[in-house]
């Protein structure tokens, strides 16, 4: 205590002008420790800033954008968390600096780097309220805070926004300053700059912006989330926007006219979208960029990728699946469906649907099934076995006999292999040509084993399928469809029929340049001859053969017929009716679908290929070719050949056997086998075929086979040979809409004689018709007990001699 009142009457004893001076010096003491700490503070928070080289060598993150073939329609725009497009100070339009000076720094071209009367302005605000209420930045701070800061409100972080601003000024000019802020700042739905806030709430470029549109742009940036025009405040944006102009006209930047012109133009804004066109398209080609350049590139690069797309093709095929799909699922309770076209020519990909509905997650829609899924192609995949066939020496005009036939060589029954048809009957003799274009399976089968299994999987790698490596599984049903492949591969594959014998590696990209304009990759061509044009012309030539396919499609017959055009088509299903397939082309256009369920459940109804896959192809075909010129596939040269099963004529000699008997497999234009016998597969082919001979040929045993009987006997050409029972239903046709009763027309005929016809509405028995006489026609209008929504009539005819055949249509109610 005694300490204390000591100093105290010394101080008291102190002259007025005394205590002056120690209080100077004591204040100026004070401030000169706060001085230098701040300077000690200052210098720490300067060596934490960026250097004079790093602020000028800053790259700004930019989004890569992909484009459709023509360049002008964005597909999706892939960025981190900034989604920004770099343009140049000339291309911004000087109403939107306007409005953004008039906004955000009304002296910006004025002041050093910061404003001490905004300063002031907003803290007294903050004093007055006791809470941050004002900012008191520049646009030169507003843009070293979003450029290099964070947004934390500290006065270390001012500190820091302060001391940029003023090394920002030093390096750029003020236009310069304007330009980096404007293609900086955030404007809201993670768009960054003006470009890209331009594109997302009003679809055109920032030069295009008018004057109410620069303003509204302009209003943003203070509070992005808040004033989103897709928000609840649309009229505060409104109003800010109005304020903004009104600043303009007080700064003589517009005259008071234009103001309120632009005040009372009426906005529309761009619906807030998912912002993907073609997505299943646009994940294919972001996976082939990862892989490339990698994922930091692809965020923040600012690639520019123009694609193969044809979004005119595209979004007629997505039209085509998903009413086609929905038409699935109504009649074969199938959901998905997808669609791969592509440039023959080049293959560029045209149009890519991996399923029904992208967005539909519960159902697996961004699974892309075309280019991802493994589907088993059913009878889509015969061509390779014939055209490898073809190849080897066979002809269109070879034939072969659909007979139940044992495929089997072991003699185990647990291993025997006999296919059936898909209409379960069996059509005797039969060439090729109508073999592959009728889809029959047991003369595939015979082809697969003629061509081999191994020269076809060669074919199928040549052609562009990678999936078919496991040899070990695959036999003779390989040929069926007993292998699994990619649609995106088997459009590929018949893309080398179309372009005659030339496979091009499929691609997505047609260019792609960086940021900064350099081209980083350009297409290439890159194209194999893999086989003659002969044998793929062979292929094109039956596949759009409308008359040799007929019976196949029947009723829907209509939905393969394009006129002036030639198209060739396959279809394919599963046995189990899993996945149905349609694959078709014309010189300049391949397209394929698959229909079924991402999780496997069979199409129910007997909903193949034919139902379910080909009308959503014929739609989307005959959409897409009304701007392709009318083109025909280039004809096959003739193929005159010596031996008579390989030009139609299986009787020649009066001899009548499998073609094992006339033909090494390996060499069939060569001499015939010396032990056709020693073939494991003859004895099954033969024995088949002699059982037919006996059952179909009046006097079999005494006219054919018989010793001494020679080429050019006088024994019955197989143009005389009698044929089976043949049935012709002419009403109602496949995929007819009926009413009960409905006209039922039909004929049947055998030159055994006839028995008696079966007639069957979904499977149960309708009506039983003895019959006398070679032939009989059926014309009346026919009462069913009820009719559903898909339905299944069926005719049997049994001949004289016992043999069985039936017919069937699927009709509508």
């Amino acid at each position: 205590m005694k300490t204390k009142w000591s100093w105290w009457r010394w101080w008291r004893r102190q002259s007025t002008s005394q205590k002056l001076k120690l209080g100077i010096l004591g204040a100026g003491l004070v401030l000169f420790i706060l001085l230098s700490l701040g300077g000690i503070v200052a210098l720490a928070i300067i060596q934490t800033l960026p250097s004079d080289q790093e602020i000028g060598s800053r790259q700004v993150a930019q989004s890569t954008k992909i484009y459709d073939r023509t360049g002008k329609i964005l597909l999706y725009e892939i960025h981190g968390e900034e989604r920004r497009t770099i343009v140049p100070f000339n291309e911004i339009p000087d109403t939107l600096k306007q409005a953004t000076i008039a906004l955000e720094d009304q002296s910006f071209y004025a002041h050093p780097a910061f404003d001490w009367r905004s300063i002031a302005r907003a803290v007294l605000a903050d004093v007055l309220h006791f809470q941050k209420q004002q900012g008191g930045s520049t646009i030169t701070q507003q843009l070293a805070k979003n450029a290099f800061l964070s947004d934390e409100k500290t006065i270390t972080r001012k500190v820091k926004e302060l001391f940029l601003a003023l090394r920002l000024e030093k390096r750029y000019t003020k236009d310069e300053i304007l330009n980096l802020y404007l293609n900086q700042i955030p404007y809201g739905a993670n768009a960054y700059g003006v470009e890209a806030a331009a594109k997302t709430f009003f679809g055109k470029d920032a030069k295009d912006l008018t004057l109410a549109e620069s303003a509204l742009i302009a209003a943003l940036p203070q509070a992005p989330s808040y004033y989103s025009p897709w928000g609840v405040h649309v009229d505060e944006l409104t109003g800010r926007k109005d304020y903004a102009l009104e600043q303009m006209a007080k700064l003589g930047d517009i005259t008071d006219a234009e103001k309120k012109a632009a005040q009372a133009e009426k906005l529309s804004f761009q619906p807030q979208a998912s912002g993907i066109k073609a997505p299943h398209f646009v994940m294919a080609v972001q996976d082939y960029l990862i892989k490339k350049y990698g994922n930091d590139a692809l965020e923040s690069g600012g690639l520019n990728v123009i694609t193969t797309v044809d979004m005119r093709l595209q979004e007629i095929a997505e039209k085509a699946v998903a009413e086609g799909a929905a038409r699935n699922w109504e009649l074969y309770k199938g959901k998905n469906a997808a669609l791969f076209a592509e440039d023959p020519k080049t293959g560029q990909v045209l149009a890519m649907v991996g399923s029904k509905d992208y967005f539909n997650t519960e159902d697996e829609g961004n699974f892309n099934v075309a280019t991802q899924g493994l589907r088993q192609p059913g009878s889509s995949f015969k061509p390779l076995a014939y055209v490898t066939a073809f190849k080897k020496g066979y002809t269109p005009d070879t034939i072969l006999f659909d007979l139940q036939t044992e495929f089997d060589t072991t003699g185990i029954p647990e291993q025997s292999y006999q296919p059936n048809n898909f209409d379960n009957l069996f059509r005797g003799p039969i060439s090729l040509r109508n073999a592959l274009a009728q889809s029959v399976n047991i003369p595939a089968v015979k082809i697969m084993y003629l061509a081999g299994i191994d020269n076809v999987l060669k074919t199928a790698k040549d052609f562009g399928i990678t999936t078919l490596t496991e040899r070990s599984r695959y036999g003779l049903s390989l040929v069926l469809g007993g292998g699994e492949v990619k649609l995106s591969e088997m459009v590929g594959a018949y893309s080398v029929f179309a372009n005659e014998g030339i496979h091009h590696d499929q691609t997505l990209v047609l260019s792609v340049q960086d940021a900064g304009g350099k081209v980083l990759e350009q297409f290439e061509d890159k194209a194999d001859k893999v086989i003659e044009p002969q044998y793929t012309r062979l292929i094109s030539d039956i596949l759009s053969d409308i008359q040799a396919r007929a019976p196949l499609y029947a009723g829907s017959l209509d939905l393969t017929v394009f006129p002036n055009r030639d198209v060739a088509l396959k279809t394919g299903t599963t046995n189990n009716y899993v996945d149905a397939w349609s694959i078709g082309y014309t010189p300049s256009l391949v397209a394929g679908v698959w229909a079924g369920n991402n999780h496997r459940e069979p199409l129910q109804r007997k909903g193949g290929s034919v139902l379910a896959a080909v009308p959503i192809w014929s739609a989307f075909m005959k959409a897409a070719l009304t701007e392709y010129p009318e083109e025909v596939f280039t004809k096959p040269d003739p193929m005159p050949e010596d031996k008579p099963i390989l030009r139609s004529d299986y009787t020649a000699g009066n001899q009548l056997h499998t073609i094992l008997y006339y033909v090494n497999k390996n060499d069939p234009a060569g001499p015939p086998p010396a032990n056709p016998e020693g073939d494991p597969q003859f004895d099954n082919w033969e024995s088949a075929v002699q059982k037919w001979g006996r059952a179909t040929i009046p006097n079999f045993d005494s006219l054919f086979n018989q010793a001494g009987s020679s080429v050019g006997g006088a024994f019955p050409s197989s143009g005389n040979i009698p044929s089976g029972t043949q049935i012709n239903i002419s009403s109602p046709q496949q995929g007819a809409f009926i009413q009960n009763p409905f006209s039922l027309n039909f004929d049947a005929q055998n030159d055994g004689g006839l028995q008696t016809i079966e007639i069957y509405w979904n499977e149960n028995l309708v009506e039983r018709i003895q019959v006398s006489g070679n032939s009989y026609s059926y014309v009346k209008a026919l009462t069913v007990p009820s009719v559903n929504s898909q339905n299944l009539l069926r005719i049997k005819v049994v001949a004289q001699n016992g043999s069985e055949k039936t017919a069937q249509v699927i009709v509508y109610k």
